[in-house]
């Protein structure tokens, strides 16, 4: 790990990571990653390990670019005045929670509230009824394109030969708006030609999920300390100053538990492919902080 100030200095950090040796169930199925990058809400994740060293803030941001590429900084407490919402904290499974008040699809609004878990170890959004019915038929009503039928091996129900120029907002519970900048999966031949695109959400019979592919061109920061959730929109690259917090030695609630791995998390996918292929404290100031591209799985939130 390095400091992100100007200096850059290693810093030595005793961080587990955790190795995948033998894939069993649904791993098998997908994609069997390497190992995981604890960053949940147990006292074993890096975040919470790097706040009891006293290296940053129990607290971390992760940015997702367009093009692919992404950041994740620790100890980053993001920005003053920046749009939050309280996470909601299940005793038994802790996860990163989060409710939602208002679906606004282009001009079609409706108050709707309901929970979800913000993982972006899971490439695509998955809503249950009324959430996924509200988003996908006003998405569709308000489209004059013809719709893709043939794609019975796709989990996407809603898809276009023509991009939908469509907007999706959601706001969160605070009343703060989450504008949603790339909804769609694009799917093209092996020679790159686009064929459709699809918006990007799935049905699900069980819980609700924000997965990536909803968090791409925002740095989205899990503040465990304050027990929210911010965003800002970000490149990745020209991110601004982050601010402080003092480090606590407050232990953070258990594990937030895989819900779906994903073959990949780039949202662009070929066929007939099923799945589409600040500165913190330390002992003086500084966040630690890891430069990588998104991949198979980015990380397990």
């Amino acid at each position: 790990m390095i400091t992100d100030d100007v200096k850059q200095k290693p810093v030595e950090a005793s961080i587990a990571f955790g190795c995948g040796r033998i894939q069993t169930g649904i791993f098998l199925s997908g994609a069997a990653p390497n190992g995981l990058l604890g960053l949940g809400m147990d006292a074993i994740s890096v975040p919470t390990m790097s706040a009891k060293q006293g290296l940053a803030s129990d607290s971390f941001s992760m940015c997702f670019g367009i093009n692919g590429s992404g950041r994740i900084r620790f100890g980053d407490n993001g920005t003053a005045g920046q749009p939050e919402t309280p996470f909601y904290v299940i005793d038994i499974h802790p996860t990163y929670n989060i409710s939602v008040t208002q679906i606004a699809v282009g001009e079609s609004v409706a108050d709707l509230e309901f929970y979800a878990i913000w993982d972006s170890g899971t490439s695509f959004t998955y809503l249950n009824d009324p959430a996924y019915t509200q988003i996908s038929k006003s998405f569709n009503s308000a489209i004059k394109d013809k719709r893709v039928t043939d794609n019975s091996d796709l989990p996407f129900e809603y898809c276009y030969t023509v991009s939908p120029n469509q907007t999706l907002n959601l706001t969160m519970k605070g009343g703060k708006q989450y504008n949603v900048i790339d909804p769609l999966v694009v799917f093209s031949d092996e020679e790159g030609n686009i064929l459709f695109y699809c918006l990007g959400v799935v049905k699900s019979d069980d819980v609700n999920i924000i997965g990536q592919n909803f968090m791409t061109g925002y740095r989205i920061i899990f503040d465990r300390e304050k027990n929210v959730l911010g965003w800002r929109e970000s490149d990745c690259y020209n991110d601004e100053e982050t601010s402080t917090l003092a480090i606590s030695s407050s232990k953070s609630p258990a594990a937030s538990p895989t819900i779906d791995p994903e073959a990949t998390a780039n949202n662009t996918s070929k066929i007939p492919s099923v799945t589409p292929d600040s500165v913190s404290p330390k002992l003086s100031s500084f966040t630690c902080a890891f430069i990588m591209v998104l991949s198979a799985i980015f990380a397990i939130v």
